[in-house]
């Protein structure tokens, strides 16, 4: 590992021998500055790792050089050297306030010139391999959140699978719900990890129908009453399912498979909530899965067109849906369309 190595002194003669010196040091390049603000310049492109400054030299002195050098990006920690008198007691109280790591005393004597630049270099290559070791570590903790967050959503996957195998809904209309639900949340502020789960999460509000009997999950004809209280356990169901999950998006999930059928007016399923009460997420899943199962054709129904299907939701905003998610839906209704040709069911 090559160090750079900065001495700055506005003597010639001192500059010079500092150089020669430093040069027997392995693995240090040294750039020497006669004046300390060229230093300064050369500090904010290049990178020091080591810096030798002589106190006494025009403006800016060793003092004013080590403030503002400090200041610069990643230079807050870069073992210095001030070069001072052994009299001089203040300027080296206040030099170690500003930051300077160690001192040497005029007249400099080789051999300590020597032994404390390589202790200053020992110390930046100990710093520079632990932040190395730092980023490394953090770049293996990526890549392992990666993977697990990886087969998280495997896991979802296969939990969507799950209902839409058992259901006559295509998988397309889980693509086109959990798309519209986005929109509406982003319509309504959502912050864009909350998004990023509901993409996720959204595609689970049935999955509670796993344990709906196919009699009356595959009926093509209208449930009787004591079949639709069956299927109303479904989410119930989904909820149980999900709820113990460590997942935050299946944690999300079991909270829209429990809410995504309640109304807005209060006469909803399973709990019977009525306006803010419901969970916002469930409202907005609401509106996205109403809708899209109004414009999909189903074996006991054909599709309704669009506009019949935007008018429903007009008219059942404050009683089926919440308003705001209605019209957040509709406010963007050119995105709704494009959503709608992009997954077709096939």
């Amino acid at each position: 590992m090559e160090l750079n190595l900065v001495v700055i002194d506005d003597s010639e003669i001192n500059l010079t021998l500092f150089r020669v010196l430093a040069e027997r040091i392995e693995g240090v390049r040294v750039h020497g500055f006669l004046s300390s603000s060229e230093a300064l310049a050369w500090c904010e492109q290049g990178q020091a790792d080591v810096v030798v400054v002589d106190y006494m030299m025009p403006a800016p002195d060793g003092l004013e050089f080590i403030s503002h050098f400090r200041q610069l990006p990643g230079m807050a920690e870069v073992p210095l050297i001030m070069v001072t008198a052994n009299n001089l007691r203040d300027v080296r109280c206040r030099a170690l306030e500003q930051g300077a790591s160690d001192f040497l005393n005029k007249p400099v004597d080789k051999d300590e010139f020597l032994a404390r630049v390589r202790n200053m270099c020992a110390l930046r290559r100990s710093q520079r391999q632990l932040a190395d070791r730092a980023a490394w570590l953090a770049e293996e903790v990526a890549k392992a959140t990666a993977g697990l967050l990886e087969r998280e959503r495997e896991t979802i996957v296969c939990l969507a699978k799950a209902a839409e195998y058992r259901d006559p809904e295509t998988g397309a209309h889980i693509l086109r719900m959990a798309h519209y639900s986005v929109l509406i949340g982003r319509q309504l502020g959502l912050a864009p990890a909350e998004l990023e789960m509901l993409l996720e999460a959204a595609p689970m509000h049935d999955v509670g129908k796993v344990g709906t009997p196919d009699l009356i999950l595959l009926k093509p004809g209208r449930l009787t009453p004591a079949e639709f209280m069956i299927m109303q356990q479904h989410a119930e169901q989904g909820y149980e399912i999900l709820r113990q999950a460590r997942s935050p998006v299946l944690a999300m999930a079991a909270v829209i498979a429990r809410a995504h059928h309640e109304k807005w007016d209060g006469s909803g399923y399973p709990q019977g909530l009525k306006g803010e009460a419901i969970p916002l997420l469930g409202r907005i899943v609401a509106v996205a899965d109403v809708f899209d199962a109004l414009t999909s054709p189903r074996p006991y129904k054909q599709a309704w067109p669009l506009a019949q299907a935007r008018e429903y939701l007009e008219q059942n905003a404050g009683r089926h849906f919440d308003p705001r998610c209605v019209e957040a839906f509709l406010a963007a209704w050119d995105e709704v369309l494009a959503i709608r040709e992009r997954f077709q069911d096939q």
